[in-house]
């Protein structure tokens, strides 16, 4: 089982680690461990790592978001692109 790293930009990180828990549950229909990184340097970037089976799904769920997943990208202040990363 691949692991995914999904990075982008915020418009404001405090805002962005508020919505956790709606990432899991987005996130958590995709993959297992769920987790959240913030750039060290204090910047606006930001970054969710996850578990899949199907990295496939991921990417077409990033690429054509569907309006739970938009909606909850638009309230926590994710700015595109998105960027995705998989373990080798």
């Amino acid at each position: 089982m691949p692991k995914l790293v999904i990075a982008h930009a915020v418009q404001d990180i405090n805002q962005w680690l508020e919505g956790k828990a709606d990432r899991v549950k987005l996130l958590g229909a995709a993959g297992r461990n769920v987790t959240d990184h913030v750039a060290l340097d204090g910047s606006n970037q930001a970054a969710v790592s996850l578990e899949v089976d199907d990295v496939a799904a991921v990417q077409a769920m990033v690429a054509a978001p569907p309006p739970e997943v938009a909606d909850a990208m638009q309230k926590h202040g994710v700015m595109p692109p998105l960027t995705i990363y998989v373990e080798k």
